[in-house]
């Protein structure tokens, strides 16, 4: 073997050697790279459902529960407060809930909830103005709402009031309904907010 085919072999190797090490290199940057397009497991936490026992709940009475960071309102509506709701369709911006982003089609409805399940009311607890909180105000014809009012949700920032359904009345600086997560029912018992498929 002559000089020329020794270096002819060496450098083979060499440039070999110096692409596989390029190569390897490559994929070692681009593991966190991509990586990164993918959700930590603390993100798929705090995105995943919940289930909620609504067994619990009184009748007349609300509960809040978190997720992805919002509060979310479990309602357990007496039957005298679903039949008060038709009595306000006139007062209201949306009471048939026509507005497809509010809420999931099959709570485009007045009582806005699954049918056969009028009692349990779900909704993201965030006013549809500002993002403020409103309060719970089961109470009836209170003095700093009007002899009219029946309950519902009234925000403080504002001024919004929304009704047992989260329906907007008019003339409120909320523009639209609250809106309604998807949920579904796991058992008569258990609600899961966040998937309805």
């Amino acid at each position: 073997m002559n000089n020329q085919e020794i270096n002819q072999e060496r450098r083979r190797f060499l440039v070999l050697a110096t692409a596989g090490a390029a190569g390897v290199a490559a994929v070692g940057a681009a593991t966190p790279f991509v990586a990164s397009f993918f959700p930590s497991e603390k993100a798929k936490a705090a995105g995943a459902p919940i289930d909620i026992d609504v067994s619990k709940i009184e009748a007349g009475q609300l509960i809040t529960a978190e997720w992805r960071g919002k509060p979310i309102w479990v309602l357990n509506r007496t039957p005298e407060q679903i039949k008060d709701l038709a009595s306000l369709d006139s007062q209201l911006v949306d009471p048939n809930s026509t507005a497809a982003d509010q809420q999931p089609e099959y709570c485009q409805n007045p009582l806005r909830s699954i049918k056969g399940k009028d009692n349990i009311w779900v909704a993201i607890g965030i006013c549809t103005h500002l993002g403020c909180s409103p309060t719970f105000r089961p109470d009836l014809a209170p003095a700093d709402l009007g002899a009219n009012w029946k309950g519902g949700f009234f925000c403080p920032c504002h001024g919004s009031k929304f009704d047992l359904a989260g329906r907007v009345y008019k003339g409120v600086p909320a523009p639209t309904n609250l809106v309604i997560p998807p949920y579904k029912y796991l058992s008569e018992t258990t609600i899961r907010v966040g998937e309805d498929s």
